[in-house]
């Protein structure tokens, strides 16, 4: 059996926390991060807001990430094996697959392919709090959560609820 687990969500919203418990804590469990599929730098577009567009689904080579969802779809031992992952013989009949990233739900043809969706949520001031504790490879500019971050992550949580993508809700 292969299951596919989407844990998506908010900006520091514990996505990669609840993934690496979840690695950590499963037999035959892989992930890919969402975020190993960001564009380079100078591909990321400036919006009319003035800040660089991270938080848009065209910053992701998702044709990238879908292959690599598929590879491990054709198969999950040798996958798991070159990603370092021991594949227990007791447990061998089921392969678990965590795709986790902020914007999973929004690349229509991933979103079929999940066994079960969940979508971590946390309160404004505590996802801005963790986003200003963060250390990114590009630091935010002032002004980036207001100005852009939170915005895209209320429009594409109406998108994702608009077309119906339903997904466990969690706070």
């Amino acid at each position: 059996m292969k299951l596919i687990v989407g844990i998506g969500g908010m900006t520091n919203g514990g996505k990669t926390t609840l993934t690496n418990s979840l690695l950590r804590a499963l037999p035959n469990c892989c992930v890919i991060h969402q975020d190993d599929f960001f564009k380079p730098q100078d591909q990321i577009a400036v919006g009319e807001d003035g800040f660089k567009q991270w938080d848009v689904l065209e910053s992701l080579d998702m044709e990238a990430m879908l292959d690599t969802v598929q590879a491990w779809l054709s198969s999950p031992q040798k996958f798991a094996r070159a990603h370092g992952v021991s594949v227990q013989p007791e447990a061998s009949d089921t392969h678990i697959l965590l795709l986790e990233g902020f914007l999973l739900y929004s690349y229509k043809p991933l979103v079929d392919l999940y066994s079960r969706r969940y979508f971590l949520t946390v309160p404004y001031e505590e996802c801005k709090w963790r986003r200003s504790t963060r250390n990114y490879t590009v630091p935010d500019p002032p002004g980036l959560f207001d100005g852009h971050v939170w915005p895209m992550y209320q429009k594409y949580r109406q998108e994702m609820e608009a077309n119906g993508v339903e997904s466990t809700w969690t706070a």
